[in-house]
């Protein structure tokens, strides 16, 4: 797999102006003498995660479901993403980024250490398996697979990607099962050829939504032959749409 320079300087920078930006805070919202669980510990142990843990407990005041769904049983199953991470930060990030998207309060600051930590374990991931592997389709927030790409069309999936106009959206299928789509031509996907061996990361379970309705999961993905790199989900529309 060969990597960027480029890529490798903005991942240093982005944690490094996090580290000294607006994520100092004195702790999380609850008392680190009582934390049990492994991530409550990892929390308590890392000023960014204790900083947006306390953005998550502000946000939650103002939060009103837009389903008409009970707003602490979503929280609810908001911490219990985060638990299932244990002592992964990376995963860790990503369920509080997406408690944060859920309760409509996500500061880009929060998005950029998402992607720079996601980004960074999806290319360990890739250093410690096989590229040539398939793996099932991530069901839980922090989980990463090796797959590979199966189709690259536009939008609605009338015309080959790479022969399309810049207006027809961009989508993409892979051999685990998975999806992307975007109503823009995403750069990352338009780099990338079918056949590629991807790492799809689940970054995004849709908490905020009508029953049964689980469309709008996404996965920050990289291509490990192209070095492209996108963030869709995998659907046109998020739970509760059209």
């Amino acid at each position: 797999m060969r990597s960027s320079s480029r890529t490798a300087v903005w991942l240093a920078l982005v944690l490094v102006g996090v580290g000294s930006g607006s994520a100092r805070a004195d702790g999380p919202s609850f008392d680190c003498r009582k934390a049990t669980l492994p991530a409550e510990k990892a929390v308590c142990a890392d000023r960014q995660l204790s900083a947006i843990d306390a953005l998550i407990a502000k946000a939650f005041r103002d939060f009103k479901p837009a389903f008409g769904g009970d707003k602490r049983k979503i929280a609810r199953a908001l911490v219990a993403d985060r638990n299932a991470c244990k002592d992964d930060v990376a995963c860790i990030v990503s369920a509080q980024n997406n408690a944060l998207q859920t309760y409509g309060q996500t500061p880009s600051w929060v998005q950029d250490y998402n992607v720079a930590l996601i980004g960074k374990k999806a290319l360990d991931v890739a250093a410690q398996g096989s590229k040539n592997a398939d793996q099932p389709l991530p069901s839980s927030i922090g989980q990463c697979a090796s797959t590979h790409i199966k189709t690259l069309t536009t939008r609605l999936g009338d015309d080959p990607l790479e022969t399309a106009s810049p207006d027809a959206g961009s989508a993409a299928t892979f051999t685990n099962g998975g999806s992307a789509v975007s109503y823009d031509r995403e750069p990352g996907l338009a780099s990338s050829k079918v056949g590629d061996p991807v790492i799809m990361c689940l970054i995004s379970i849709p908490r905020d939504c009508p029953t049964d309705d689980e469309r709008g999961r996404v996965y920050y993905s990289v291509d490990l032959t192209a070095n492209g790199t996108w963030a869709l989900p995998d659907s046109e529309h998020l739970c509760g749409g059209a």
